[in-house]
């Protein structure tokens, strides 16, 4: 379940992410953890994610999460890249990760298959496309288990 607090914090963290040409990816709130742990995952477009991106957009929100007082106790704040296992679960990830290799599966065999790799091509309403080799696969959104990021290297 997402914590109350993400909403604000990705509608303040957004612009300043945009200001330093990243963008934001997602964000969690660990309140089980002493102190609080507060993650926001942030990419590059133009570029690999590196620990200057990440150094960046970590001085540039802590002063303003400080300055509005959000979150009132003391709590750790960790800006990373999502890496390359994360899951694509909305809208917004889906468009973001356009062009990135993705493993999808399926609840159960779409032509033949449960698995599917290739590069995200977008999606609407009813189906996601990918691109494998150059051929489109149309794969119905109610079919879909699970979209993740996918290395090729691993495969």
């Amino acid at each position: 379940m997402t914590h109350p607090l993400i909403p604000q914090i990705l509608e303040l963290a957004t612009p300043i992410a945009e200001n330093l040409e990243l963008d934001v990816v997602g964000a969690v709130y660990q309140t089980n953890k002493r102190p609080p742990i507060l993650r926001v995952d942030i990419r590059n477009p133009n570029q690999e994610t590196s620990l200057k991106d990440c150094e960046r957009m970590s001085r540039a929100l802590e002063e303003h999460l400080d300055a509005i007082e959000l979150i009132p106790n003391a709590y750790v704040l960790e800006i990373s890249s999502p890496g390359i296992s994360r899951q694509l679960t909305t809208e917004r990830e889906l468009t973001t990760f356009k062009g990135f290799s993705v493993l999808v599966k399926t609840y159960a065999p779409f032509d033949g298959k449960k698995e599917w790799q290739g590069r995200l091509q977008g999606q609407d309403e009813t189906t996601l496309y990918l691109n494998q080799k150059g051929r489109t696969i149309a794969i119905p959104r109610e079919a879909i288990a699970k979209i993740q990021l996918w290395d090729k290297a691993e495969s």
